[in-house]
């Protein structure tokens, strides 16, 4: 006889670890664009140079960078519940630390600290939503979990900005320890049971050396553009991460199995479709800054307020979407998102000293739609072409994806600038040379974009959750 199972029991553990995932998903975010806000605070409190002040966000995103990968092939082994109470204890205990840190070599320690703590939780949480949803629930929560990420971007510079002004910029650091230690208390004692991917493996100690050697040089060589010294490590990067994708086709327990990429084309070319994406996307923030507050003339915060438009409206549409992602095929939606983008990226290449303020609001609030058509859905994919056993490596590849990119991003602005603006302040009699370089960012944006178009859409069909699963 066939005993009909209780679904309450499976609803309160789903409740319970859209919860806890959401809430972590925010914490990252919120604390990476808050810090930036309070970074000349920090260097006056801390008399910090010019060199120190960047590690102090750098630190951050290249330790969760090099752990991400690593972290999600030992959750798959040792058990993603376990990995995430670790990532969380880790990044809590670390954040309260840099509350007191008296030093720059301390602060940015202990940023290393929170960045690998965050690695352990952002990788296997969206490992453990996909374990726990079944397909037909699991883009709504997807959507919501990427909701709680541009919330906590959206969030972080208006009260980081608040709390940095009348507490003092360690209060941006303290009020980590309450929410790590709910976050932690929800999962202890809500998210009964454990996942594991593949607990039969051995972790492969060479390959996480080799890939993690290969994202230091890349994204610290990203940070050092135009300089040599930047390209030769930009170079090198490629070289050793090729180096790293052959050893793992041989290695018997790879860290990452790169034959998905080699025989799931829908994970490859969804994987492709967000580095582009971030690639093209993430700069957008800081050029459209620059722009209102230099040739338009705003201050920081009417500028900052205007900027907000787009992730507030993907804030909004990333639940929904994620929602429609579970009856419309993910290719659809995330394709019609990216060719948003490429129009949207296209119309900012040729604003000029008069553009409308209401005009790249407008721009901004089509992006942000086309953000969240592609966002929720194309992670709705690469999520549901692997099998169980790989939820860990695949939610760390998301997560890389979006590093990369960012950085990506980010580089391409610099070198722009660097070699039409040269190393110089932006005054008046550069505005120009300026506009010039954000006409060409945004030229090059649109080129990867439309890049980006075509491998979301040839991804193929991956609505049927079984279908071309490796």
């Amino acid at each position: 006889m066939n005993t009909v199972r209780n679904p309450e029991p499976d609803r309160a553990l789903q409740r319970s670890a859209l919860i806890v995932a959401t809430l972590t998903s925010f914490m990252g975010p919120f604390m990476i664009s808050s810090v930036n806000v309070a970074l000349p605070k920090i260097q006056a409190d801390l008399k910090m140079d010019a060199v120190e002040l960047g590690w102090i966000a750098t630190s951050y995103l290249l330790a969760m960078a090099i752990g991400l990968i690593p972290a999600g092939k030992i959750a798959d082994i040792s058990g993603r519940k376990k990995v995430f109470i670790w990532g969380l204890a880790v990044y809590t205990a670390g954040s309260f630390a840099a509350a007191f840190a008296g030093s720059p070599a301390l602060l940015i320690g202990l940023r290393v600290l929170q960045g690998i703590g965050a690695a352990m939780f952002v990788t296997t949480g969206m490992a453990i939503l996909t374990s726990i949803f079944p397909p037909n629930k699991r883009g709504r929560a997807i959507g919501i979990y990427v909701s709680a990420v541009y919330i906590g971007l959206s969030a972080g510079p208006f009260f980081g900005g608040l709390m940095t002004n009348y507490l003092g910029w360690r209060s941006i650091f303290v009020i980590m320890l309450p929410l790590g230690i709910f976050s932690l208390a929800t999962t202890i004692h809500y998210l009964k049971g454990e996942w594991r991917g593949d607990p039969g493996q051995r972790f492969d100690i060479g390959g996480c050396v080799l890939y993690g050697s290969s994202i230091l040089a890349l994204v610290y060589g990203a940070t050092r553009l135009p300089d040599p010294l930047g390209v030769v490590l930009l170079l090198a990067g490629i070289l050793l991460f090729v180096v790293f994708f052959r050893y793992q086709l041989k290695a018997r327990f790879p860290v990452f199995d790169v034959s998905l990429f080699v025989v799931n084309k829908p994970f490859t070319f969804s994987s492709l479709a967000a580095l582009l994406n971030y690639s093209t996307t993430f700069s957008v923030t800081f050029l459209m800054s620059l722009y209102l507050q230099y040739i338009k003339g705003l201050d920081p915060k009417t500028a900052g307020t205007i900027l907000m438009a787009q992730p507030v409206m993907m804030a909004f549409l990333s639940p929904l979407t994620g929602k429609l992602s579970d009856r419309v095929e993910p290719r659809l939606l995330a394709t019609a998102g990216m060719a948003i983008t490429v129009i949207g990226v296209f119309l900012f290449s040729r604003i000029g000293p008069d553009t409308g303020v209401s005009l790249i609001i407008a721009n901004l609030i089509f992006m942000g739609t086309g953000f969240a058509l592609f966002s929720s859905p194309n992670m709705t994919a690469i999520m549901g072409t692997v099998q169980p056993k790989h939820y860990g490596l695949a939610s760390g590849t998301v997560s890389t994806m979006r590093l990369l990119g960012q950085m990506a991003s980010m580089a391409i602005a610099t070198v722009v600038l660097a070699l039409i603006v040269g190393r110089e302040m932006i005054t008046p009699d550069k505005y120009d040379l300026f506009l010039r370089s954000v006409h060409t960012v945004f030229s090059i944006s649109t080129g990867l974009c439309l890049v980006g178009v075509y491998f979301s859409w040839f991804r193929g069909s991956v609505l049927e959750p079984n279908n071309s699963r490796v």
